[in-house]
């Protein structure tokens, strides 16, 4: 009799239609940003529709879809997006006052905020890096011990813009300075991991708008909360504009405990050592084969509800040059015959 094995098998949740999918939604278009309230679903900021939409662990998609407006600089094309549960980040409509709950980052240089009671069906502009010309790729919500900040990387400008709880430029104590990183990256990702700021750097392209990608070209680093270097943590090797960072929980096969990082460039998801930060290999599938998820975004374990084991990791993506969008899960799976699976890889 065959012995049970543990094996990875990736699933397709939901995509606009470029990967066979439980679902499909044409709003899901180069689905970046990931983020959950504890007992709900996932929402995904949809980059190339400016929507935000809502899915349960399975994809399937939720009644609410909200639209991002446009700032002044054009389109908002959302990228990162974080979970507001604070009574801080306060935005106004025509119906009140209420904290965002969702909070967006853009590439049009916009912060916005979605609050239930207040907002509808559209987020409201906070902050516009109008004159700035920010290209707002990543977001990140953290406490520095006296207040909270939200953190916005502005790939065309190579920094990190810190906002107060009004949503108003502030400076901390550090700048998020690393001279050891060659001219020409700039952050990219970013991801609070127990109480720390783990940033991403991709190389900017000719206009500095986007990403560069290619095999080496990606640093990472750590940062406390004040913007203060605590150390590098991962340089070129097996990185490719890496953007998704997730520590895995205990019971995720033999990638439990280890720091995931997702390159955007060539969709692979490498492990590593989160105290010795060595680069431990790759998540592959049952199927012998690596996990390579075409426009590999985010990545997010479930919050144990709404169908969303905190055992699977969620993850976006905008395959096909950020056209198109997929919303999936990498699930651990004990059995005796080969796992299913209908995603990338398989």
């Amino acid at each position: 009799m065959a012995q049970p094995t543990t094996a990875m098998t990736d699933t397709a949740l939901a995509s606009n239609g470029v990967i066979a999918a439980a679902h499909t939604d044409s709003n899901l278009l180069n689905a970046w940003g990931l983020a959950a309230a504890p007992g709900g679903p996932f929402w995904i900021a949809d980059n190339n529709s400016n929507k935000s939409t809502l899915y349960d662990g399975n994809g399937t998609p939720q009644s609410l879809v909200v639209s991002i407006p446009a700032g002044a600089n054009g389109p908002a094309n959302p990228t990162g997006q974080v979970y507001n549960g604070t009574t801080d980040f306060v935005i106004t409509t025509s119906t009140g006052s209420a904290p965002a709950q969702f909070i967006f980052s853009g590439e049009g240089g916009t912060i916005t905020g979605w609050a239930q009671s207040v907002s509808g069906m559209t987020a409201t502009i906070a902050y516009d890096d109008a004159a700035g010309g920010a290209v707002y790729k990543g977001l990140a919500l953290a406490n520095n011990g006296s207040a909270n900040h939200l953190y916005a990387t502005d790939l065309h400008n190579a920094k990190i813009d810190v906002f107060d709880t009004h949503f108003q430029k502030v400076t901390l104590s550090g700048t998020f300075a690393d001279p050891m990183i060659p001219a020409g990256f700039a952050p990219f990702g970013i991801q609070l991991i127990n109480n720390q700021l783990y940033v991403t750097y991709a190389k900017q392209d000719a206009t500095a708008h986007d990403e560069t990608l290619g095999a080496g070209l990606g640093y990472v680093n750590v940062f406390d909360v004040n913007g203060n270097l605590v150390k590098r943590f991962a340089s070129a090797g097996a990185l490719n504009a890496p953007w998704g960072i997730a520590l895995a929980p205990s019971g995720f096969g033999s990638a439990a405990g280890k720091l995931l990082i997702g390159n955007f460039g060539d969709g692979i998801i490498n492990t590593f050592d989160p105290a010795m930060a060595t680069h431990l290999g790759s998540i592959s599938l049952g199927s012998g084969k690596q996990l390579a998820v075409p426009g590999l975004w985010a990545l997010a374990f479930g919050n144990g509800t709404a169908s969303q084991p905190t055992g699977a990791l969620f993850y976006t993506a905008g395959p096909n040059n950020q056209v198109d969008g997929v919303f999936g899960r990498v699930d651990v799976v004990t059995s005796t015959m080969p796992p299913p699976c209908t995603g990338y890889g398989c």
